[in-house]
């Protein structure tokens, strides 16, 4: 099974000219790219995972609604996208809940940070998907780590992203923005054969065409960028459609784990 994931947030990411934005511009941005990917995913007839802050949510519930209406499992990725405090990991569950009328389970560190196992516990998670199992220069080194779903000492699930089996090349979504879709789809056929299932992440910005000042993102972020990236993750869906391999929601990967 492939599991698609989406980091939702105010367009607040760690480039400098995201800082130039009014919260109303970030906003509209990331809620155009997550009417592109709800679009697509609709015409794709496949469900996905939304990891969405408390913080896009409060301000954009015709979204959220959407979600929730179109089969989407809606999970936690904080209260704000750049400020953590661990009271947010209770508090931002709580409001997701309140505004999709069921249970939150999952949640999503931004940037794939750190986050205390035993605190996501006590917010009432029972799984976490903030682990990036390769190493990328200045942000972690996480060649050691499980690239499979795994049970934390405290019982915690988590679910690593996917990169592939051999050289633990990172599948997320600077991949697919540089690397020829064949490419990619050869990587995430390996690890989906290896691995049993494929979990994929990306961000509503992306599928926003972003080139216009103040943004001045760095090319490697752009290439592709807007209908591009809509166009290659419709070709990997089909792809593996083709295949058939089924996608489902994060939440369906523990159940799975749990029942073996």
């Amino acid at each position: 099974m492939i599991f698609l994931t989406f980091d939702i947030e105010e367009f607040d990411n760690p480039f400098p000219c995201t800082q130039l934005l009014s919260f109303e511009e970030q906003m509209d941005i990331s809620k155009k790219g997550t009417e592109e990917i709800l679009n697509l995913l609709a015409k794709k007839q496949v469900k996905a995972t939304f990891f969405c802050t408390a913080n896009f949510a409060l301000h954009a519930k015709n979204l959220i609604d959407r979600m929730v209406t179109e089969g989407h499992e809606v999970a936690s990725h904080g209260y704000y996208h750049n400020h953590f405090e661990n009271k947010h990991l209770k508090e931002s569950r709580e409001i997701l809940e309140g505004l999709i009328g069921k249970p939150v389970t999952g949640f999503r560190m931004p940037n794939m940070r750190n986050v205390n196992q035993q605190e996501l516990i006590d917010a009432g998670y029972s799984y976490s998907s903030s682990l990036n199992p390769t190493y990328l220069p200045g942000k972690y080194n996480n060649f050691s780590k499980p690239r499979r779903i795994f049970k934390e000492e405290g019982g915690l699930f988590q679910i690593p992203v996917s990169v592939s089996p051999i050289f633990r090349i990172p599948l997320f979504w600077l991949s697919l923005h540089n690397f020829p879709v064949p490419f990619y789809t050869f990587l995430a056929k390996g690890a989906l054969k290896k691995d049993g299932y494929l979990n994929l992440y990306f961000h509503p910005w992306e599928f926003v065409k972003l080139n216009t000042p103040p943004i001045n993102l760095p090319f490697y972020v752009t290439r592709n960028a807007g209908d591009g990236m809509v166009q290659r993750l419709g070709k990997v869906i089909s792809y593996f459609q083709n295949k058939g391999v089924e996608f489902g929601c994060l939440n369906q990967c523990v159940d799975q784990f749990t029942k073996k």
